[in-house]
């Protein structure tokens, strides 16, 4: 399933390469890219773990980057 994401308010590109890493290694995860200018993630995840990567996803960048509104989840 391919879902996309926004990510509001990214304040670097160092930010969004390290969400992007950490995304990529949730279990579910096929793959997963974040544009820091576009401010979009596109995920290819299994659809039957959809909730429990979703929540993964809040954790990792709420963490890295706390001010980010996440919009699609």
């Amino acid at each position: 399933m391919t879902k996309k994401i926004k990510l509001i308010d990214l304040c670097c590109a160092n930010c969004a390469a390290k969400i992007e890493e950490k995304t990529a290694k949730i279990d579910g995860v096929n793959s997963v890219t974040v544009n820091f200018l576009t401010e979009k993630m596109i995920l290819d995840i299994d659809e039957a773990k959809a909730e429990s990567i979703y929540a993964e996803i809040e954790k990792i960048v709420h963490k890295i980057e706390p001010d980010v509104k996440i919009e699609g989840i």
